[in-house]
């Protein structure tokens, strides 16, 4: 079949891979008809080499048609069109069942010393194939595969794989009152729906991103979108009687602009041997941390920062004194899809389309343009706000 497969830094390209099988009798296989680039690609795109090998399957935002299952398949039946959460999980579990999916301890990668195993990403997370491909092999399908309905386009279920449940955790995890106010840094493909589902949840929302394309979709949404550049922190302390928001969502994370040390950092990565960068990851700060500094900045006295954007060092710099000071609390964590599915799947299939799941793909292509296309998302050229890849 073919995939879209790492080669090194900033390079991925596509190519003829091993169809898969069924290895386990709780597997599934399934034909992808929708994959979509994310903006944690990126980071395996740009930072993460160091842990992925040449030939790495990329992709973690897939849905298809199952056309075989295993000999324990109980809830899927070859022909059923399904959503694949980016999170492996058994579902019986002792956090499973705590809907802490994300951190199943049937699918911990022990060995790494990390959370349950992810599609398509590092050698940190199980280094599973993943879905930007022609087929997928589904692990406990069972507990995994998200059964839609046949009448609806791709795209109304496509992001219920990552994005959307990512941030309908975010915003409940910033535990922002009805009537509230919620900021929202960063107006990506997460912070488009935390925005989205903030304005459902019946809160005030303002988001802040450098980006015009950006801040205009969110205001078809209801969101009073500011320029980053235009006295972001001004305007949310003003809009607040000077106390801040309730909650923040930072769904921008380590793609933040702002901190050229950083950036350097970065540069010298891309030209280290794999042994030292992943060191440096361990003992250096090497996200930008401007999104989560202003966060930080935006968030009232005793109000919450919930974490939706991926940062990917253990020994960045943190204000403690100032979010002690503040009181602040912090939330974060991989998105616990199956958590949320119940919630979702109704308001994805209303005729009003509340969170606008029909309105954020702007770039939909095959899966040959891939390679042209993460670049394209990356440097946010031609307007690019989400691309969907069709096999």
């Amino acid at each position: 079949m073919r995939a879209l497969t790492w080669q090194g830094t900033k390079r991925v390209s596509v190519e003829e891979v091993p169809d898969p099988t069924i290895f386990e009798p709780t597997d599934a296989i399934v034909r992808i008809t929708s994959t979509a680039i994310c903006g944690s690609d990126l980071h395996l795109y740009e930072l993460l080499g160091p842990f992925l090998d040449a030939g790495d399957v990329l992709g973690h935002e897939p849905m298809g048609v199952v056309v075989e299952t295993g000999s324990a398949v109980r809830n899927l039946a070859v022909g059923d069109r399904v959503v694949i959460p980016f999170t492996i999980a058994c579902g019986d579990c002792f956090f499973c069942r705590r809907g802490l999916q994300s951190q199943c301890d049937t699918m911990q990668v022990k060995s790494q010393g990390s959370g349950t195993a992810l599609y398509g990403f590092t050698k940190l997370y199980g280094q599973v194939p993943g879905g930007q491909a022609e087929f997928l092999r589904v692990r406990l399908a069972d507990a995994n595969a998200i059964k839609v309905g046949s009448e609806l386009p791709d795209d109304a279920y496509l992001f219920l794989s990552d994005i959307l449940p990512t941030a309908w955790q975010g915003v409940q995890y910033a535990g922002v009152e009805p009537g509230g106010t919620l900021a929202v840094m960063g107006l990506g493909p997460v912070g488009q729906f935390a925005s989205r589902i903030g304005v459902h949840l019946g809160h005030r929302v303002i988001a802040v991103d450098p980006v015009p394309e950006r801040r205009a979709m969110a205001e078809r949404h209801g969101v009073e979108a500011i320029d980053l550049d235009d006295g972001a922190l001004d305007h949310i302390l003003s809009a607040t009687n000077g106390r801040g928001a309730d909650g923040v969502v930072d769904a921008v994370g380590a793609e933040a602009h702002g901190n050229p040390g950083t950036s350097f950092l970065h540069k010298i990565l891309e030209r280290t041997p794999d042994a030292i960068s992943k060191k440096a990851m361990e003992h250096v700060g090497v996200d930008r941390l401007a999104a989560l500094h202003s966060s930080i900045d935006a968030v009232r006295r005793g109000g919450t920062v919930s974490l939706s954007g991926v940062y990917v060092g253990d020994a960045d710099v943190m204000p403690l004194k100032t979010m002690f000071d503040k009181q602040i609390s912090m939330r974060m964590g991989q998105c616990n899809v199956r958590r949320w599915t119940d919630d979702l799947l109704p308001l994805v299939e209303r005729d009003d389309d509340p969170l606008g799941v029909l309105d954020l793909t702007t770039h939909r292509v095959s899966l040959d343009e891939a390679p042209a296309y993460y670049d394209t998302f990356r440097e946010k050229r031609d307007g690019c706000i989400k691309v969907v890849l069709q096999p």
